[in-house]
């Protein structure tokens, strides 16, 4: 094995709740599965922020069970809204990440990058101590401004955004694109650059529950009851759960009550709909551990998602698709572009509806299944740790043969 030195950046990291921190967790096992004991694998990473004050567990300063590698937790100021907090939480954080590397050498830099900042931070860094760069790139935050910031802002923005995009991606030594559909975008700018395409994952938890049959025991329901129908995730713009929901539950008030597991940007205006239209079938809760997460799959009939219908919304893929599939359980989704596409395709019992659009969702209800479908092909080739080994695999090469 090799003896190196490695920088992982990545804003959020566990016990914080999120896509991005669960996929630089699954990363660090899996290159620190790969390489020497003599090895240094250093994350740097936020304490617990993303949800306010609700994320407990985590010490600034960690050294794993694995003694290579060290995690150092900076405390930012976020409530977790808005782009202004979010500004300063990442101005916050790059400020500490710059004061702590300013004297080490390291031999690789990495960053797991949705809003490219990271991704800008870790070249700046990799270029500082002349290390080797790796960029996963998880969003396609350029091509999504202009359809996510308004009153047109959104278009000089992404040009200033596009001179940082290529500042740090034209010199990564080797990209990852979290989904396919973000090909033609990067192809397109970066045509003499190296990719890969490590998507999104099932989690080990979800693993776990599934080879144990967890999913599998809850389902009978009784004859003439409403069918409980869960939503786990995000509550941001890319979701826009409160414009469709609110509708969706009045449509559906006799046939199926609604579970919200969930924070964010448009949780307040989706409280405010809920009251103000005297919504009694949707309860709105906060975020969850996983371990109460997988209770509220194993009791749900059915599992709801939904992209907003924002054009820049057409080349994600929602890392939530694979968590849902593991689960069996069959799932309503509003989807459009490469995810609409890729559900179809790939994954079982799952119907779904134009994204905006209550009418269609009811329709698409009445399509599934409502049994238990264990799609064990998708599970096998989707799972978390198989494809980080590879993805893990793939990035040390970088250090043996360059780009």
């Amino acid at each position: 094995m090799m003896v190196v030195r490695i920088l992982v950046l990545g804003f959020y990291y566990p016990p914080d709740i999120s896509a991005g921190a669960f996929r630089c967790e699954a990363l660090v096992k899996a290159l620190s599965n790969q390489l020497s004991t003599d090895s240094e694998l250093e994350v740097l990473t936020t304490a617990p922020n993303r949800f306010g004050n609700r994320m407990e567990g985590a010490v600034n300063d960690d050294v794993s069970g694995d003694k290579k590698v060290r995690i150092h937790r900076f405390d930012v100021s976020s409530d977790g809204r808005g782009m202004v907090s979010q500004a300063r939480a990442f101005a916050s954080y790059a400020a500490q990440v710059r004061r702590l590397t300013r004297d080490r050498h390291y031999d690789l830099v990495i960053a797991t990058s949705s809003r490219l900042m990271t991704a800008v931070l870790a070249r700046w860094v990799a270029m500082r101590s002349g290390a080797r760069l790796y960029l996963d790139i998880r969003d396609n935050f350029v091509d999504n401004l202009p359809s996510i910031m308004p009153f047109g802002v959104g278009y000089p923005l992404a040009a200033l955004f596009s001179i940082m995009e290529r500042w740090s991606l034209a010199k990564a030594d080797r990209i990852n694109l979290v989904s396919g559909g973000f090909e033609p975008y990067f192809r397109s700018r970066y045509p003499e650059q190296s990719f890969s395409w490590y998507t999104n994952g099932i989690d080990a938890p979800f693993i776990e529950a599934f080879e144990t049959g967890v999913f599998a025991k809850e389902g009978r329901r009784r004859c003439g009851t409403s069918l409980k129908v869960v939503y786990a995730g995000n509550l941001g713009a890319g979701q826009g759960i409160e414009h469709i929901l609110p509708q969706l539950a009045i449509l559906l008030r006799e046939r199926a009550t609604f579970l919200v597991l969930g924070d964010g940007a448009g949780r307040e205006n989706l409280a405010h709909a809920i009251r103000d239209k005297g919504i009694t079938n949707v309860e709105l809760r906060y975020p969850v551990p996983r371990e109460e997460l997988l209770v509220a799959y194993q009791q749900a009939d059915v599992l709801f998602l939904h992209l907003n219908t924002l054009p820049s919304l057409d080349t994600v893929l929602p890392s939530k698709l694979f968590e849902y599939a593991a689960t069996g359980k069959p799932i309503l989704a509003g989807l459009h572009g490469y995810s609409a596409t890729f559900a179809n395709e790939k994954i079982e019992n799952l119907a779904l509806f134009n994204a905006g659009d209550a009418k269609d969702a009811v329709d698409a209800l009445y399509r599934l299944k409502l049994v238990h479908t264990p799609r064990e092909e998708f599970v096998e080739k989707w799972r978390r740790d198989k494809i980080m080994e590879r993805m893990a695999s793939d990035i040390l090469k970088v250090l043996k043969h360059g780009s």
